[in-house]
């Protein structure tokens, strides 16, 4: 009895220390939840971290952590930028030397990947970009990345006398920018808008380049002119968007068609700085061009530099210096070789495009009364032989005149080659000179594989293929088979004519059309869009196109509404799987919308606006509908 009595007391007194032990272990655990409680309250966020010395700064804490602060180091990284982990050991070198300053200067960093209001905010769109926070103020670090150009830096910056320098590039307002453009021998400016994305990201680029070019000998002024409040100034210089960049000399202003970036500006700057055209005194280098060039020689023949139709030749060329190689010449001797005298100018072809059927050279007499355009107009009617050398390099300057027949096969002018590759020509100038009224090029077949694909022939199994790029886009291929200049001219002849038919690009045209968003391809765009019985708004779009696809319910939505329209067609078109046989219809990027009234097909009104809903499609439709039955705005 005694052993049970025990053995209760005992099982009574350990129940009892469970139950005290569970307590407090509940009472702990209370207290913890309630501390951590108490820590999430507490941490709002703004809490500054630090990781092996260096500062984490967020969008939460940032504002609150600079305000006050004269001078803070900050490095804009990415987790996986190589080059940022490269870095992180000597940027923790950096926050230990700067915390021992006298202050100390606080040393940060920022996930940019994480913290993107603050990198939007500084413009930051690589990494590492480095920045020294110089009371609240963004300093660009552009040095080497070592502790010891940092730290120097930083330390410079961080003296209570430092001031940020003022900017290279100067502030036009209608006070004073027709003075500085009209006197300056060349000066870039940009106009932009304060709100504009890409001119934020052009403005550190266009000062460095500034500060560079101001330091030219002569320097090259770079300014900036804020369209949003000069308006008048930019009216009247057509600027429509932004950033528009241009270049002015003595107040005339030409195209700047450079990069948008510090060396490129620079470089582009430093040539366009120079003459537009090249000195030649001796007669061999006129030689020599003539005798291995590629493109036609341009001299002009002056007096001297004060000759009044030197004047006007170089005005001529400063608009085509990209598009032509201009020459002059003060020397009697490359006179008597071009058979000029002072005061003309005159084009020599290449000996390699020379022929029987045209002028070795022409020359143009300028006067006191010659216009510039008149020198330019030259320029350009005598600069393409009648049977040139197309290829990528020169396409876009020599030859978008159309009709361009162009007759492709291996163009090789090289010595092994050059017999066969005129061989060929021979035969294309035997039609080309009975038919002025079209350009007439040759065209390696390599160089335009894509090109000869469009038009059908990429498999033709010939020497030589020849095609036709005519106007509105419209292409027309030869029929394989073995080429002469009788083939040719009968071809030609044919277009002429109007009896062949154009090769369209085409997806098979549908068997059901009847939905409330028709599809168009190749061979129905005539048919469906320029149907002058009806107004049309087509969308031209890509299947990979993520616009695209977030456009298409409202676009749908868009045909369901309009469906009961007999004169209104909502239609759309695979841009890579179609031709758009008509130039009118440009699609440069996706979703291309254009509405195309019944009564003015050659000049569809494109939908500028972002906003693509039902709603804004339904206005822009209305607003330029011809043939509505009835306004829908009440749907």
């Amino acid at each position: 009895i005694k052993v049970a009595l025990l053995l209760i007391v005992l099982l009574g007194v350990a129940h009892f220390a469970t139950l005290s032990r569970c307590e407090d272990e509940e009472k702990a655990d209370s207290d913890e939840e309630d501390s951590d409680d108490e820590e999430e309250e507490e941490d709002d966020g703004t809490e500054v971290k630090e990781e092996n010395g260096v500062l984490v700064l967020t969008n939460n804490n940032y504002d609150t952590f600079m305000e006050g602060r004269d001078t803070v180091l900050i490095e804009f990284y990415a987790p996986w930028c190589g080059h940022c982990k490269q870095f992180a050991p000597e940027y923790e070198k950096i926050a230990q030397t700067l915390k021992e300053n006298d202050p100390p200067i606080p040393v940060a960093k920022v996930d940019a990947t994480v913290a993107s209001d603050i990198a939007s905010r500084f413009d930051v769109s690589g990494y590492p970009t480095i920045k020294i926070m110089k009371n609240g103020e963004a300093v660009d670090y552009d040095g080497e990345r070592t502790e010891k150009a940092i730290v120097a830096r930083v330390k410079e910056v961080a003296q209570p006398d430092w001031k940020l320098p003022p900017e290279a590039t100067l502030v036009l307002t209608k006070d004073n920018f027709d003075e500085t453009v009209n006197n300056a021998d060349i000066i870039l400016v940009e106009f932009y808008a304060p709100w504009c994305g890409h001119c934020k990201r052009l403005a550190p680029e266009y000062e460095k380049a500034a500060k560079e070019l101001s330091t030219r000998s002569p320097p090259i002024p770079l300014a900036k002119v804020d369209a949003t409040v000069e308006s008048e100034i930019a009216t009247r210089f057509d600027v429509t968007g932004y950033p528009t960049i241009k270049i002015f000399r003595k107040g005339k202003m030409f195209d700047y068609n450079g990069p948008r970036e510090q060396r490129g500006i620079v470089d582009y700057m430093s040539e366009q700085a120079g003459p537009p055209s090249k000195q030649v005194q001796a007669v061999k280098q006129v030689q020599e061009l003539i005798k291995d060039g590629d493109d036609a020689v341009i001299v002009g023949v002056f007096s001297s530099e004060q000759d009044a139709a030197y004047e006007i030749y170089i005005e001529a060329c400063n608009t085509l210096r990209e598009d032509f190689t201009f020459r002059h010449s003060f020397s009697a001797e490359v006179a008597k070789l071009l058979k000029a005298s002072p005061s003309q100018i005159v084009i020599v072809q290449p000996e390699k495009f020379r022929s029987k059927h045209e002028p070795a050279s022409h020359t143009l007499a300028v006067e006191d009364s010659t216009l510039v355009s008149e020198v330019q107009e030259f320029f350009k009617k005598h600069v393409t032989p009648l049977v040139g050398h197309r290829k990528p390099s020169n396409d876009a300057k020599r030859y978008t005149k159309r009709p361009l027949v162009v007759v492709y096969y291996g163009v090789d002018f090289s010595f092994d080659f050059r017999k066969a590759t005129q061989f060929w020509r021979s035969k294309v100038l035997e039609v080309a000179k009975d038919f002025p009224e079209y350009t007439f090029a040759i065209g390696d077949e390599e160089d335009y594989a894509e090109e000869l694909k469009s038009l059908g022939l990429s498999d033709s199994g010939e020497e030589v293929n020849v095609g036709i790029l005519a106007d509105g886009g419209k292409k027309f291929a030869m029929q394989p088979e073995e080429f002469d200049s009788d083939v040719l001219r009968d071809f030609v002849m044919a277009f002429k004519k109007g009896k062949l038919k154009p090769i369209i690009k085409s997806q098979p045209v549908p068997k059901n059309n009847k939905g409330p968003v028709k599809v168009v391809v190749g061979k129905t765009f005539d048919e469906i869009v320029m149907d002058t019985q009806k107004d049309v708004l087509i969308e031209f779009y890509a299947p990979w196109c993520g616009h695209c696809k977030k456009l298409e319910p409202d676009y749908l939505a868009l045909g369901k509404k309009y469906k009961g329209e007999k004169n209104l067609v909502i239609a759309k078109m695979d841009s890579t799987a179609n031709d758009v046989p008509n130039e009118s219809y440009k699609a440069e990027g996706f979703p291309t919308i254009y509405f195309a009234p019944s009564n003015s097909k050659q000049s569809p009104i494109k939908f500028e606006s972002g906003d693509r809903t039902v709603e804004a499609l339904s206005k822009f439709l209305e607003k330029h509908a011809t043939k509505l039955s009835q306004k829908r705005d009440e749907l």
